[in-house]
C-alpha cells in the first residue's frame, strides 16, 4: 500500500479513487491508516464477506488473503482484475496508471 500512497496524486489526476479493503478489524484498520497517513479510503472487511464475494483467494501458506486488484470504471463496470499469486504479487503503479489512461480515453 505504500506504493499507492506514494503515487496517490497521479491517481487523483486521473479522477481515480483508491479503495483498499482488508480483513482487519475496524479499530486496527483505523490505527494503521492513521499511523501510515494513508490518503485514500480503507475499509475493514470483518468476516471477509467482500473478499469472498469477489473470489479473492485465501491461502494459509501465503499468510492469508492473497492480494487482488480491481479497476472499476465510472459506470461501475469492472474493467480489469488481477488476482495475486502471493503477497508480493501486486501490479506496479505505472502499469495500473497506463491501464487507467486507456480506460479513461
Amino acid at each position: 500500500m505504500a506504493q499507492l500512497r506514494q503515487d496517490y496524486q497521479k491517481f487523483v489526476e486521473r479522477e481515480t479513487e483508491i479503495i483498499a479493503v482488508g480483513p482487519d478489524g475496524t479499530r486496527a484498520f483505523q490505527r494503521f491508516w492513521e499511523a501510515e497517513k494513508m490518503p485514500f479510503i480503507g475499509l475493514s472487511d470483518v468476516g471477509n464477506r467482500t473478499a469472498k464475494q469477489y473470489f479473492q483467494e485465501f491461502n494459509l501458506f501465503k499468510y492469508g488473503w492473497v492480494p487482488a486488484l480491481f479497476i472499476v470504471d465510472k459506470s461501475g463496470v469492472i474493467r480489469f482484475v488481477h488476482y495475486g499469486n502471493s503477497m508480493s504479487d501486486i501490479p506496479e503503479n505505472e502499469k495500473v496508471l497506463e491501464l487507467l489512461d486507456v480506460i479513461n480515453s
